[in-house]
């Protein structure tokens, strides 16, 4: 079962991203979801030490930096976020970091909290994003039923994050 977690931290990531890239409705659901799964897998796979530590620090402080790059705008009378080349940028220099974090660690590659380290920065950025949206004085989008895409998110990114969450929902109950 520690096979799979790696593809559904990749489907996760690649589902927030693209769907964020693409543009969505600010709710609170999708801006918190995503962190909490992720820092729940990690968590629970993680090897705790002070190079684990040193990647959460980095990881939320580079989160939060993304969180100011995000576009907040207002359509149909809510919120809406969208990913900017920069969020792109500092994804990739984050990223790197931690990648180097890892190196310097010595941390074996079956050891590295990959989840947990990305959850922890999908984590400052909704705290980030949410202060920002808060700041607005706009309202949230409303919250969609579990499972349904956002009107305006292409197919393929809402498939790929509701078969992660099935695999998830799956893993639960197992």
């Amino acid at each position: 079962m520690a096979s799979i977690w790696p593809m559904i931290v990749a489907l996760l990531v690649i589902g927030v991203v693209v769907k964020r890239f693409v543009g969505e409705p600010l709710n609170a659901r999708d801006l918190f979801g995503p962190p909490v799964v992720l820092l729940a897998i990690g968590v629970s796979n993680a090897t705790w030490g002070v190079w684990t530590v040193v990647g959460c620090v980095v990881g939320l402080l580079f989160g939060a930096l993304r969180g100011l790059t995000l576009r907040l705008f207002v359509k149909q009378g809510h919120l809406w976020q969208r990913y900017t080349l920069w969020t792109v940028l500092v994804w990739i220099i984050s990223a790197a970091v931690n990648f180097g974090i890892s190196l310097v660690s010595g941390m074996p590659e079956h050891a590295r909290p990959i989840a947990l380290t990305i959850g922890v920065s999908l984590l400052g950025e909704a705290l980030m994003l949410g202060l920002r949206a808060l700041d607005t004085g706009r309202p949230f989008a409303p919250e969609r039923s579990f499972g349904q895409a956002a009107h305006t998110a292409p197919d393929v990114p809402a498939k790929l994050v509701d078969a992660a969450r099935t695999v998830v929902r799956r893993w639960a109950r197992d």
